[in-house]
Formats: structure tokens, C-alpha cells, sequence
């Protein structure tokens, strides 16, 4: 419960920070599964509210989908996060670039490749951020 008053955490976190601490890894799961019957645990819920979190910050869909797969989320839990949210992900790619690089403008091939190369990493699909680039 400690854990869980500070911020959302998924079931694999709790599940690795608990075993961290105690070693009869049968009371752990027990623990789990009751904070899960108690809604007081839900994967769905830290998804999207890991997954708003970092689209606010200027990732995109395959950066957010990555980290929560690495933070031992179902795929089922991630689509519905995805849903429950329903990111204008043009709008953010745009504000991503645009803090970064300013206005759009004329550049030589080089520059390109690193704006690319920048909103790739930030996990943009190409048709988010092409127009901003091709300008």
C-alpha cells in the first residue's frame, strides 16, 4: 500500500519491488492479487496515466507503447490506454518539433536528417511529423 499511496505502479513494478524485500514470493502474490480484487491495483489505469503523462511530454505512440511493454504491460492493457486517451498525435508531433526546432522552414539535407532522426526517437510515426520537415 505504501507503494501505491505515492503513484500508480503496474503489477510486474510491485511485483519487483516487492520481491526486492521479502523473500516468500507466495505471500507476495497473494498480496497482489488482493490490492488487484481491491481495484486499488490496475494496469489499465497506470497505462493510461503513464501513457498521458509521456505524450504530454512530447513522445509519441511507438515511444509510449515501448515503455509500457517494459514495464511488463499486457498489449490489451496498452490498446485500451491508447483508446481511453485518444491522442491527436499530428497536434503533438507538431508542438514536439516546434519546441525544438521553431518554426519550419527551409533547410539543407543534412538538418532534415537530424529533425528526422530527433522525431523518430521521440516516437513518432513519419506521417506525424513529414509535413514539418518537407516544408
Amino acid at each position: 500500500m505504501n507503494l501505491l499511496a505515492r503513484r500508480e505502479h503496474s503489477l510486474g513494478e510491485l511485483r519487483q519491488k516487492l520481491r526486492r524485500r521479502f523473500d516468500d514470493e507466495e505471500i507476495v502474490e497473494s498480496q497482489l492479487q488482493k490490492l488487484v480484487a481491491e481495484n486499488l491495483q490496475s494496469d489499465e489505469r497506470y497505462a493510461e496515466s503513464f501513457a498521458r503523462l509521456r505524450a504530454l511530454r512530447g513522445y509519441g505512440p511507438n515511444r509510449v507503447r515501448q515503455e509500457l511493454r517494459e514495464k511488463a504491460l499486457s498489449d490489451i492493457a496498452i490498446a485500451r490506454a491508447f483508446e481511453a486517451a485518444q491522442f491527436d498525435w499530428f497536434a503533438l508531433a507538431e508542438a514536439a518539433f516546434l519546441k525544438k526546432f521553431g518554426e519550419p522552414g527551409k533547410v539543407d539535407l543534412k538538418e532534415k536528417a537530424r529533425r528526422a532522426r530527433f522525431m523518430q526517437y521521440r516516437g513518432f510515426a513519419v506521417d506525424h511529423y513529414q509535413h514539418l520537415i518537407d516544408i
